[in-house]
């Protein structure tokens, strides 16, 4: 394998559709095909799921994104970092919710501290409400937020990420096997409720256009504690891909399968008081996180300031 086989593999992954990659790194869709082909190939295993509403990731296929990532992170760091330093200074105040800060902002602040050393950074950990009311109130520049559980007509949003929410369940169990199960068929098993970051209220509206409904046998802030749950035999849950692992803390082996009836997406992304002007630092850190995920190729081939 070679490093375009890793771009097209990860472009795909994070777009979800061969289309979009292909859009993205301005190559056609053969090219990705082709990669994508090669790479499955030389692994020895399925990266992913071809269905009509795009491309899903496999179990193997999210274990081989993070050593993608990390792989042509250091490469786009060993070749571009020297002269995208930027001197630019400031303070910036950013707020996010417990599951940004755990799965998805600290690796981004790494690049962002080394890209802009002159640049603070001032990270507070809050819900919801309390986000919303800082922005509004101008306490926080901008916020990292699961952009999907915002409303208010007063804040903008830019999606980064929209991460599929898929069944977990342990790894021997029957649905894992089939690769899919149907409301019905889940409504008969015990079911671990994630509560943090209003999981359970989304967990319920999408249930709620169904006739069934969960037989919840725990409800927990603890994202391990349901991982454990779950592969344990405990029960099983709907969650997002962002927040899967394989394994549970014990070392025991968690599967996912997906639904029949298609879940809303977690979307994660940016959000700032409207009318706020976006310049001077906060205009850099906008601009990494846009260029990182809406526009990667402007991320691998233009300098920054």
């Amino acid at each position: 394998m070679n490093f375009r086989h890793l771009k097209y593999f990860v472009a795909t992954a994070e777009s979800g559709q061969v289309s979009r990659a292909a859009t993205a790194l301005s190559i056609s869709q053969s090219a990705i095909t082709t990669a994508i082909r090669d790479l499955e190939s030389e692994l020895g295993a399925d990266l992913f799921l071809r269905s009509a509403h795009g491309m899903e990731m496999t179990d193997a296929g999210r274990e081989f994104l993070a050593s993608a990532q990390d792989i042509l992170t250091r490469l786009d760091e060993a070749k571009n970092l020297s002269h995208r330093r930027s001197t630019a200074e400031g303070v910036i105040s950013i707020a996010a919710t417990y599951t940004v800060i755990g799965y998805f902002l600290p690796y981004h602040l790494d690049r962002l501290a080394h890209l802009y050393p002159g640049i603070e950074i001032r990270l507070s950990e809050l819900n919801r409400e309390s986000i919303e009311e800082g922005l509004l109130s101008n306490r926080f520049d901008m916020a990292v937020v699961l952009t999907s559980n915002l409303s208010n007509p007063e804040i903008e949003t830019e999606t980064l990420l929209r991460s599929t929410r898929r069944l977990w369940v342990p790894s021997n169990h029957p649905f894992h096997r089939a690769g899919k199960a149907s409301f019905a068929d889940i409504a008969e098993e015990d079911y671990i409720m994630l509560t943090v970051d209003e999981a359970a209220h989304t967990t319920m509206k999408y249930w709620s256009t169904t006739s069934y409904q969960p037989k919840v046998k725990l409800r927990t802030a603890s994202v391990e504690a349901v991982r454990s749950m779950v592969a344990n035999g405990q029960g099983v849950t709907i969650l997002s891909d962002m927040v899967y692992r394989p394994w549970s803390l014990e070392g025991k082996r968690i599967g996912t399968a997906s639904t029949t009836l298609e879940i809303p997406s977690m979307d994660v992304g940016l959000a700032w008081r409207e009318g706020t002007g976006i310049t001077g630092p906060l205009a850099l850190v906008h601009d990494y996180f846009r260029e990182s995920f809406v526009d990667p190729q402007t991320w691998f081939t233009s300098p920054r300031p």
